[in-house]
């Protein structure tokens, strides 16, 4: 009898098109898939904003119990979900070619850019650059899956919201009315998605070499070293991407007070084909600039 590789996934509609496409993926390489859906603790907690619930991998936890419990042989995650350090015997398998990277914002008309308005997001990266650029605006905290997210949108006197480009552009949500932000750096590994398997599973761990995108894991991986370095988890405002173009390696990075009033950005250059170490080099140049002070201040802010 065939082995069915048994795939755990959250049960948003987003994370169900992220697994049916590894499942896809699998499939035509000869491989049987079966599809485990479970509801993470941050779907769960939507009455708080993901700051203040101060737990690492909240929507990966579940998944991780599962493997380790091995009621599951893989995990699909969206890869800026996932902590920079996996649990003991859990391993990164896969790293999937990146889709869109960028933030939009959706919008009911922009005159409000230029006056006083009020923009949705749940992300403290997102508020802070909106709120470097657009001191006079309020921030109002927006919770929930991709689905509900837009529903509260729309009903609710907000003049915009922000989203990640991907997640709509995958489940075809995308409306009319929007704008991409370009200037805004996105979180790190955004628009990426990463599968993971107990490292003794070999058998799993080869059937997802196929899937692979090695250029992916390259810029993801300097990304996700960067935010390790700066300490920063899913909760600081930090923001970080590399781009290979040819046989150069494009790196931003920026950390941000919360109002977004204090900036440490930088912009880097370097051989794609040498890239070992550079996100912790380029994170230690924010420290030392005084980045370390500021994520002393977040934290107490945060109440870590």
């Amino acid at each position: 009898m065939k082995r069915v590789i048994r795939i755990g996934t959250r049960d948003s509609e987003l994370a169900l098109w992220q697994a049916n496409t590894v499942k896809d993926q699998l499939e035509s390489e000869g491989f049987s898939c079966e599809l485990f859906p479970v509801k993470a603790s941050g779907d769960l907690l939507l009455d708080q904003p993901l700051y203040e619930l101060g737990i690492t991998g909240i929507f990966t936890k579940t998944l991780d119990v599962a493997l380790l419990k091995k009621e599951i042989d893989i995990a699909v995650h969206s890869m800026k979900d996932v902590p920079t350090s996996l649990p003991k015997g859990v391993v990164q398998a896969a790293v999937l070619k990146r889709g869109n990277s960028r933030d939009i914002l959706l919008h009911k008309g922009l005159d409000f850019l230029n006056d006083e308005g009020i923009v949705a997001t749940g992300s403290l990266r997102r508020q802070a650059q909106w709120l470097h650029r657009y001191p006079l605006h309020e921030i109002t905290d927006l919770r929930g899956n991709v689905n509900t997210r837009l529903h509260k949108f729309r009903t609710h006197p907000w003049d915009a919201a922000i989203f990640a480009a991907a997640g709509l552009e995958r489940i075809d949500l995308l409306p009319e009315q929007y704008s991409t932000l370009d200037w805004m750096i996105p979180a790190p590994a955004q628009g990426a998605m990463m599968v993971v398997s107990l490292e003794e599973n070999a058998y799993c761990r080869n059937a997802l070499k196929a899937l692979h995108d090695l250029e992916t894991a390259i810029c993801t991986g300097i990304e996700r070293e960067f935010l390790k370095t700066l300490e920063g988890g899913c909760t600081a405002p930090i923001g970080a991407l590399a781009e290979i173009e040819g046989e150069a390696l494009h790196f931003q990075g920026i950390l941000l007070s919360l109002d977004g009033q204090r900036v440490f950005r930088l912009r880097k250059v370097a051989k794609a084909k040498d890239t070992a170490g550079l996100g912790k080099r380029w994170a230690e140049e924010i420290l030392k600039q005084g980045g370390d002070e500021l994520m002393k201040e977040i934290k107490q802010q945060l109440g870590k």
